[in-house]
């Protein structure tokens, strides 16, 4: 049964809304409403009780943690100390403890389901038609790894890789991330170990099929182009698929039923052994042949590492696809590794700090929700100027949001709307530069320090070193 006084929380929480608008770093709370906040609360069966860091100032904290990624616990807890003498409130403890346990007690699933919601509601809103490609929705997934404390906690929950020693490792995590092709926004998300059964991006990906949407067009790479799945998205789901095909595969375009140079309609074979994860009833429903389609792009551009290569997919007209509109869309496949590279290291969720899996998960479901904040303030710029969003640079975005934070906690709720144009100009200008079939070495100019690798655990090498000392 709730507590007594959820009812006056939430109603205070709610008529010092315009003062509280601007909570330390991100001063953008009208882009995760409080009836937002609220239905996730509920969900969850928060109990509010009076006190300092409430369910709603710990979300807003940690997230603001979140979007300054050079900031830790002790610094959040400042800036929040900062602010609330700033506004004429009691000054709080600039101990981290509290916070801490706060940010315990604030639900897996909250998190989880405002990065959900903040993604669909920008990608399900009226957009401009460029946006969309043939005015079509096409979700692009693809998988990466994050890496965390080493814990004995975190070790149970996701293993480090066996090539890494005990005591020397870190802990991984694989993950599978849904993006919006035309905003950017994470939709959905899957995590698992990095090793073990089931725990592979193909596996990850089939737990969010309930997240797509009939007349949906997947995008991803060729680990996702199998003939069970590909069939399970169509005749379940009703998605189409674009990927690349599949190593194992061989694309011969002297058979099919030709459309072009290069590009045909093929049939693919039911495979005749049943895959383990699947029962033998489904197994037997699924029908024993699929017609794909398969187009070779050949890459003409000096300094590509591959030369030729083959998408399939199950969009067979070619008069409405072409191999070109198919070339250009696989092609914008490659904005699902800069989104994660915007996430990993533009916001540092490469490396996380929680020291328990609960904690990490948090952890990242609170990265995907500040990194679609800053995808619907692109979005807002982006459709201001008459422009795509992913022209607008993301790194460039955040640094405007922390730049404008100061003056917008100050600004009158008269001028809030004046002082938000000016920090949409401001990141419009700053596009993402034109540089076609741009390639650089994966090499780094600049030398690292040059300190010993460790190659034993700490206790161990520190032992040893005591030891030298006495010696």
């Amino acid at each position: 049964m709730p507590h007594r006084t959820q009812g006056r929380v939430f109603r205070q929480i709610n008529s010092a809304r315009e003062r509280l608008c601007c909570e330390p770093g991100l001063p953008f709370s009208q882009w995760l409403p409080m009836e937002v906040i609220r239905t996730a609360l509920t969900r969850a069966g928060i109990v509010c009780r009076e006190g300092l860091f409430t369910p709603w100032v710990t979300l807003w904290v940690f997230l603001s943690q979140v979007l300054d990624p050079n900031q830790c616990c002790l610094q959040a807890v400042l800036r929040f100390l900062a602010y609330r003498v700033s506004q004429g409130l009691p000054a709080c403890s600039s101990e981290t403890g509290a916070y801490c346990q706060a940010r315990k007690r604030l639900p897996e699933g909250v998190a989880k389901e405002l990065f959900r919601t903040t993604g669909k509601q920008l990608h399900d809103r009226e957009m401009p038609a460029s946006w969309r490609w043939k005015g079509r929705t096409v979700k692009v997934a693809d998988g990466t790894t994050v890496s965390m404390p080493d814990t004995p906690e975190n070790q149970e929950a996701y293993p480090q890789p066996r090539s890494q020693k005990p005591g020397v490792g870190f802990p991984l995590a694989r993950m599978v991330v849904l993006f919006s092709l035309a905003v950017g926004t994470v939709l959905e998300a899957a995590i698992g170990q990095y090793r073990g059964k089931q725990t592979g991006e193909i596996s990850l990906l089939r737990s969010l099929y309930d997240s797509l949407d009939p007349e949906d067009i997947l995008l991803g790479d060729r680990i996702y182009c199998t003939y069970f799945d590909i069939v399970t998205l169509q005749e379940e789901c009703g998605v189409d698929v674009v990927t690349r095909l599949h190593q194992h595969r061989r694309a011969d375009f002297r058979r099919g039923r030709r459309l072009g140079r290069d590009d045909h309609v093929v049939t693919w074979t039911r495979p005749r052994q049943r895959p383990p994860w699947m029962d033998e009833e489904t197994f037997e429903r699924l029908p024993a042949t699929l017609q794909m389609r398969e187009v070779r792009i050949r890459a003409k551009t000096p300094g590509f590492r591959v030369k030729n290569i083959v998408v399939v997919t199950t969009l067979l007209d070619a008069e409405q696809y072409s191999a070109n509109d198919l070339a250009e869309l696989y092609r914008a496949r490659w904005h699902a590794e800069l989104d994660l590279r915007s996430l990993k290291q533009v916001l540092g969720m490469d490396v996380l700090r929680c020291k328990t899996p609960e904690m990490v998960r948090k952890e990242i479901w609170i990265h995907f929700l500040g990194y679609n904040v800053i995808r619907q303030v692109m979005a807002d710029a982006a459709e201001k100027h008459g422009i795509l969003p992913r022209e607008i640079s993301f790194a460039t975005t955040l640094e405007g949001m922390l730049a404008f934070a100061e003056s917008l906690a100050k600004t009158m709720p008269s001028q809030m709307e004046m002082c938000y144009d000016h920090l949409l100009d401001a990141i419009a200008r700053h596009r993402v530069g034109d540089r076609p079939d741009r390639y650089e070495p994966r090499a780094r100019k600049r030398r690292p320090k040059a300190y010993a690798l460790l190659t034993e655990p700490r206790p161990v090498a520190r032992k040893r070193c005591s030891k030298k000392r006495k010696d």
